[in-house]
């Protein structure tokens, strides 16, 4: 009962806050320092020096050999890769080197916020088929041990491919409660 009252006090608080008329506060930098890497004459140095250091060094070999061939690629590769930057819309400070805008507004959130989020979900992946392993091998108690140590590796694919749905999958075992231990299960500190 108390696990609900606490669930319901917070999705209360949050579409409270959530809902209120105050307006975003966003934290405060400046624009007009960065500039978009496409015009950036110090971005543009920066792939010219890149660039400039391999051709110095294709110099030193023979048109068609092996080395110079692995050096033309690099070239080609530094500027589809400055290329690929200007092209997506980073902004570039001073220096010339893309900075990453990570404020939560939705014109940059292919920047930090969706490769934040999938991390995030791959993580969750990992720790809830660890999870699921976990406790499938805890059921044969004479080789749980040795198989934490030689992974079943039947057993823990079935778990890796069932696992992508981990999101609901702690959903139903939360509102079913087998994802929280008891609290007599629960060790305190004799402190």
């Amino acid at each position: 009962m108390k696990r609900l009252f606490a669930l319901i006090l917070v999705i209360s608080l949050w579409f409270g806050f959530s809902l209120a008329s105050t307006p975003a506060a966003y934290a405060e930098f400046s624009f007009n320092a960065l500039t978009p890497c496409a015009t950036s004459s110090a971005y543009q140095e920066r792939l010219q020096a890149e660039v400039d250091g391999y051709t110095a060094r294709l110099a030193k070999f023979k048109a068609g050999s092996g080395p110079a061939e692995y050096l033309k690629g690099k070239i080609a590769q530094t500027e589809a890769r400055f290329a690929k930057y200007a092209n997506a819309g980073l902004l570039c400070g001073e220096e010339g080197l893309p900075h990453l805008i990570s404020d939560g507004r939705w014109d940059r959130a292919g920047e930090f916020t969706i490769p934040a989020l999938l991390f995030l979900y791959i993580a969750g992946w990992i720790g809830w088929v660890g999870r699921a392993y976990l406790i499938a091998i805890r059921k044969d108690s004479a080789t749980a041990a040795q198989k934490e140590i030689l992974i079943d590796l039947p057993l823990a694919v079935k778990f890796m491919l069932t696992g992508f749905a981990w999101p609901l999958a702690a959903l139903k075992e939360f509102g079913t409660g087998e994802l929280v231990a008891p609290e007599n299960e629960v060790t305190v500190s004799p402190r």
